[in-house]
């Protein structure tokens, strides 16, 4: 466990030692915080319209501004994951130093978890950027805090999910660019499977529609808390991993 540690924090060490997590917290805040900006005022907007017209239209904080805000997050991590992976293991390739983490007294095992910690405790930094956000719906108004810590886990999950497929992806190219653009067109083809499959009744459809990441996320930016989708996350993480270990023990056949 101590090996996975050191990895990690010398992953994050080099995250922060450089521009790449600083510019990616920004990156996420500006354009979270313009999608809250345009929530709220959507919000307030039909809620004065609804008083001065008489109606007694039910405004629920967490349903028009924290679950679309959520989901849109979902949507932006299709562009922060690949270049969060992209140099995992591609730069360790490019510059030789793959041959010294591989001949150290660490297994395989412990290496790709220390770096995916290390990635995902950089993710979870860069949507803890969106909680200063949400703290002021909470300083002006009363929202249910249950469903927002719900649709954060989910976006800890599939985040974690996206993350494994893409440390793989950083195993099997020394360049980084590669990296980030497959990994980018992976993501974003796990992202479009369910619109693929929105018109489609053939036998197929079921089984592909399960596994887009967008279909899993629904119950999460709901607030509801569902085993199956849970599970599928994990599934997908585990799934990730081992490929990427399968991944890593390749590279060590072939040096």
């Amino acid at each position: 466990m101590s090996h996975i540690w050191i990895i990690c924090r010398r992953e994050l060490k080099s995250y922060f030692a450089s521009p790449i997590a600083y510019l990616l917290m920004a990156f996420f805040g500006l354009i979270f915080g313009f999608g809250f900006f345009t929530a709220t005022r959507d919000f307030v907007r039909f809620s004065f319209q609804a008083q001065m017209m008489g109606r007694s239209m039910p405004m629920n904080v967490n349903e028009q501004v924290i679950r679309p805000l959520l989901g849109f997050a979902s949507t932006v991590a299709l562009f922060l994951v690949p270049m969060i992976t992209m140099r995992l293991f591609a730069e360790e390739k490019k510059t030789g130093t793959i041959e010294l983490l591989m001949t150290s007294p660490v297994s395989d095992l412990q290496i790709i978890l220390g770096k995916w910690l290390a990635s995902m405790w950089l993710y979870a930094c860069i949507l803890a950027m969106s909680a200063i956000n949400v703290a002021l719906l909470f300083a002006f108004g009363k929202p249910d805090w249950k469903p927002i810590l719900v649709g954060y886990l989910g976006l800890l999950l599939q985040g974690g999910c996206l993350l494994s497929i893409g440390a793989f992806i950083s195993t099997t190219t020394k360049n980084q660019i590669i990296s980030g653009g497959v990994t980018f067109f992976v993501c974003l083809l796990l992202w479009l499977l369910s619109w693929f499959t929105a018109f489609d009744t053939t036998g197929a459809a079921p089984v592909i529609n399960y596994l887009s990441i967008v279909t899993h996320f629904e119950n999460f930016g709901k607030g509801v808390l569902d085993s199956k989708d849970v599970i599928f996350y994990l599934s997908m993480i585990f799934f990730g991993l081992f490929i990427t270990a399968r991944s890593m023990e390749s590279l060590r056949w072939r040096a």
